[in-house]
């Protein structure tokens, strides 16, 4: 017996062309303002200004906590004197050199320790050596082996700097991958194309973290020393500032000092770090 089938009958629907359009909404003023990173650290500044000056009214002691318009005031008049400027090129020209004098030996040790077993061996041998060492607590010895001057200052600062940026850099050398590494290698590149156009691009971010740490360790460290070292070849910078200030209990100067001190690393973080990060870190889409 012969099966017969049915053959299903086919069902066709025509569907009307819909158009997917992206629905576009104006951001509102208040959402502007909230989205741009600089007007809320402005803000931010503001506000803890207004709190400094209500805190130090209601206290109403000025030899404890001027209020930050004495402050300002302080601030102005040290400006317009030249004391401050003064004050201010000196740590900065000693800041400086022990920084770059940290970072040519930081990469000295990194690279050798990026293309040797040895190398890495005495990296990580020497930070953990030396990286919990305060760099204040050299000071002594540095000023018996180098005396009254700025090779001082600059030997701490070097000690500051160093571990930092070494420890950093040589974490983002490890961390990359290994296939960037295989083809780096098998391009035939030497060992400093090696570093210079592998390691040093794919580890950015994690040296960048490093120069950031290093810069804050020889900040603090230079206004310390400076504190406690006092005036180097008959020049005093912030730190000496702030001390001598204390000494005359002149306290809104001492503030100017300290908020000067401030104002630096603010503008140190948030234009020359955040311009490096924006110019190479974010523009590779590296940022996490």
């Amino acid at each position: 017996m012969a099966s017969t089938s049915i053959a299903r009958p086919d069902i066709l629907h025509d569907t009307a062309a819909t158009r997917i359009d992206v629905v576009e909404r104006p951001l509102t003023a208040w959402q502007k303002i909230y989205d741009n990173g600089a007007i809320r650290k402005t803000v931010l500044l503001v506000a803890l200004a207004l709190i400094w000056e209500i805190y130090a009214r209601v206290l109403g002691n000025p030899l404890l906590f001027p209020t930050f318009t004495a402050t300002l005031a302080a601030l102005a008049s040290a400006i317009v004197s030249l004391e401050l400027p003064r004050a201010a090129y000196y740590t900065l020209s000693l800041l400086i050199k022990g920084y770059l004098a940290g970072l040519a030996i930081a990469g000295v040790l990194t690279a050798f320790a990026s293309v040797s077993r040895i190398g890495a061996d005495l990296l990580q041998t020497l930070t953990a050596m030396f990286n919990p060492l305060p760099s204040i607590a050299l000071l002594p010895l540095a000023l018996i082996w180098f005396g009254l001057g700025d090779a001082s200052v600059i030997f701490v600062l070097i000690h500051a700097v160093l571990w930092a940026v070494a420890l950093n850099t040589f974490s983002g050398f490890s961390a990359l991958s290994p296939t960037l590494k295989m083809v780096g290698r098998n391009y035939g590149l030497s060992s400093m194309g090696y570093i210079v156009r592998i390691l040093i691009p794919g580890a950015f971010p994690s040296i960048l973290t490093g120069l950031k740490v290093g810069w804050a360790f020889a900040w603090r460290t230079l206004i310390a020393a400076e504190l406690v070292f006092g005036v180097s070849s008959g020049s005093g910078g912030l730190g000496w500032y702030v001390f001598e200030n204390k000494n005359q209990l002149l306290i809104p100067e001492v503030f100017a000092g300290l908020l000067t001190v401030i104002l630096f690393g603010l503008f140190v973080e948030n234009v020359v770090f955040r311009t490096i990060e924006s110019r190479t870190v974010q523009r590779w889409g590296m940022a996490s």
